[in-house]
């Protein structure tokens, strides 16, 4: 070929370009601007959308860790509803623990959740199909579940139990064997520490009953026993009125919710008559008002006179004559 034909096609070639790109640019401008414009826009509204939800769980942290209107008002003395009474620092503890580790959780769902969809909707612009990717995903989600139950219930039952405020720092709780004060409160571990002060750490998950001992309102029980000569007039009488004298003392004002009332005779004993005294009391004072009844029960009725009654057992004593002969026993050597 000659160089003027070969100057010639070149011409044609770089004229055929030129005519050419316009409308490739036209037949592929979603390509190149749609498409990444919609992946900017996905990025954008995720973005958007894990602000919003991020302000909405500061909101409700933000409200866990407002203390209830029960807490930050005086209490009233006399008979009105019973309260929580707990320590201040102890119930700040609490609350601020159930609301970080909620708003943590929340937070991270939140995250996960958006990354996932706005991922599978940039793949989806791309045209990426998403179909065997989320078969696989399920398939190995499944695996997983099967194979961590017992993890995932831990944290859901972990979740629920801050959720609900079944316990929390503080606590006297009872979760079967262990009992104690409650040290700990996690998404997957609770930690109990014991009154011989050994720490018990459950898995939530294994938690099928909570008895606390220090929500609301307890209850102060004390069992008196009597003989069976004591008047039980007088005996409720000097019960009574040490339970109104109790409550009447200003360290015990706000311990004691109600007056002790007498509910009678509770049994018959072979050693006497037991009766029971009852009061309503502040969480976590049960016991240190029934150590104090206690004692306080048992100087009134010595001051008024009523025996409190001891292990009462009758011996036969026979004579000599009258015990029956018994024959002698032979000893001698033991042969093998």
């Amino acid at each position: 070929m000659s160089p003027t034909g070969a100057t010639a096609s070149h011409a044609h070639t770089v004229n055929h370009l030129a005519m050419s790109t316009p409308g490739w640019l036209r037949d592929n401008v979603d390509t190149l601007v749609g498409v990444p414009l919609r992946i900017l826009l996905v990025v954008v509204g995720a973005a958007i959308v894990r602000a919003v939800a991020k302000k909405a769980i500061s909101r409700v942290v933000q409200r866990i860790l407002q203390p209830p209107e029960a807490e930050s008002e005086p209490r009233r003395s006399g008979r009105g509803p019973a309260v929580l009474a707990r320590d201040r620092s102890r119930a700040n503890e609490r609350r601020e623990q159930r609301a970080r580790t909620i708003g943590s959780v929340l937070s991270s769902i939140v995250t996960i959740v958006v990354a996932v969809m706005g991922v599978a909707m940039v793949l989806d612009q791309i045209g990426i199909a998403l179909g065997p990717l989320l078969a696989s995903a399920g398939v190995v989600g499944l695996a997983i579940g099967f194979g961590a139950q017992s993890l995932v219930a831990d944290y859901l039952s972990g979740m629920l139990i801050m959720l609900e405020d079944q316990y929390g720092v503080g606590d006297s709780v009872d979760l079967g064997e262990a009992i104690g004060e409650v040290e700990h409160v996690g998404l997957r571990l609770t930690q109990v520490r014991d009154l011989n002060g050994g720490l018990w750490h459950i898995r939530n998950g294994e938690i099928l009953r909570v008895r606390n001992d220090s929500q609301e309102w307890a209850r102060a029980v004390l069992d008196v026993s009597v003989a069976h000569e004591s008047n039980l007039d007088t005996v409720f009488d000097v019960l009574e009125r040490t339970g109104r004298e109790l409550r009447e003392e200003p360290r015990f004002k706000d311990v004691l919710l109600e007056d002790p009332s007498v509910w009678g005779v509770q049994s018959l004993d072979p050693d006497g008559v037991v009766v029971r005294l009852a009061v309503k009391t502040a969480p976590l004072q049960q016991w240190g008002v029934t150590r104090e009844l206690r004692r306080r029960v048992k100087e009134a009725l010595t001051g008024a006179g009523i025996d409190i009654p001891f292990p009462q057992r009758t011996v036969w004593m026979r004579s000599d004559e009258e015990l029956p002969d018994v024959p002698a026993q032979r000893t001698g050597p033991v042969r093998r």
